[in-house]
């Protein structure tokens, strides 16, 4: 981290969270974040649901909800971004504040209940983003939509086109009920309606689906069979927590999502969970809790193919990305593994029990 990245923390870290994201945003549309591009070499290099990464180092949902910043967020060292969650109305989600910094946990705790411009501005945007690294789009339902499941479909019929990848995010905490279209019966109506969206695209656009960290082993292995029969492209483990576990800050008791440091061994518990039950038959992303090369490494281990990040970039500044893609790159090569995929699962074992 540079100097300048220092400073330019420490002061968004003395205002609101929510104004200093929305700065962070402006920032980049101005050009006042260094922008190296993404880091890449053999070793990283690699293809993901028939999308080529050059590293596997991505930026979460969440951050820029509206892809306002897409462009310089595709020269900021990221391997792939997902935007997001676009609705198919506009809403404004629920009232502030909604968006806490747990600094001496390095965490946050959000609740923003899917604030967002909708998907049609969402994909005018996503349309005019110059050629680069890959691009999704997670998507979700209106808040008060009578049919929720029918919203996700309607989001890929609106945006869906112009997205590098769509992630079907029905883990989020903070829209009431949404985490119910996780279970078997109702995932499984959700996705047919979903894919049939996507199959009437002009091109054929990989689907993830985003599932919570909460979920016990009978719900996880049913949610990994209805994915697995629908013929998803992969899935992404995992989304904010409910749990509380271990926290110190004074505004740990605020309800919404948690994420951060106190996620990663949950997710990656999930995730390496995850990795034997579709057996290699799906690339899995894991994103919860990484802040440095060596959580990244983990959750490859775990089975991991590509992992995302997002809360640690609020202390270690955008230049994560490229020291963790850097980092991963020594790693490889010091163990003599000549492509990150040989990589992928080698410690999921370690997960049992």
């Amino acid at each position: 981290m540079t100097m300048w990245e220092r400073m330019g923390l420490a002061a968004l870290h003395r205002m609101d969270p929510e104004r200093a994201h929305d700065l962070s945003i402006r920032a980049l549309q101005a050009r006042l974040v260094p922008l190296p591009g993404p880091f890449t070499s053999d070793r990283l290099g690699s293809r993901l649901a028939g999308m080529d990464l050059p590293n596997p180092v991505g930026l979460a949902a969440g951050y820029d909800k509206n892809a306002r910043a897409v462009a310089p967020l595709m020269r900021a060292g990221f391997g792939f971004l997902e935007v997001g969650a676009a609705t198919p109305r506009p809403q404004p989600g629920n009232p502030r504040p909604r968006l806490f910094r747990l600094t001496p946990d390095r965490a946050i705790i959000n609740r923003f209940g899917f604030n967002n411009q909708g998907a049609g501005a969402i994909a005018d945007r996503l349309a005019a983003r110059p050629k680069g690294v890959p691009v999704g789009l997670n998507i979700g339902a209106n808040k008060d939509s009578a049919d929720r499941a029918a919203d996700f479909a309607e989001v890929v019929r609106i945006a869906g086109a112009s997205a590098d990848f769509l992630t079907v995010n029905v883990s989020s905490p903070n829209t009431e009920k949404l985490r119910d279209l996780q279970g078997a019966a109702a995932l499984d109506r959700l996705l047919a309606g979903v894919i049939a969206a996507r199959d009437a695209l002009p091109r054929r656009v990989p689907l993830f689906v985003k599932i919570a960290p909460d979920l016990t082993d009978a719900e996880l292995a049913d949610l990994a069979a209805v994915v697995m029969g629908a013929g998803l492209d992969g899935i992404i483990a995992t989304n904010t927590t409910l749990s509380r576990d271990g926290l110190r800050d004074p505004q740990r008791g605020e309800a919404g999502g948690l994420s951060g440091r106190p996620l990663l061994d949950r997710s990656t518990r999930v995730l390496a969970r995850l990795y034997r039950l579709v057996g290699g038959r799906m690339p899995l992303i894991g994103v919860g809790g990484i802040a440095s090369t060596d959580d990244a490494w983990q959750k490859i281990r775990a089975g991991a193919a590509a992992v995302q990040i997002y809360s640690a970039l609020i202390w270690e500044g955008f230049s994560l990305a490229t020291e963790i893609a850097r980092g991963l790159d020594r790693k490889l090569a010091e163990a003599k593994i000549p492509t990150l995929a040989e990589a992928v699962g080698s410690g999921a074992a370690d997960w049992d029990g």
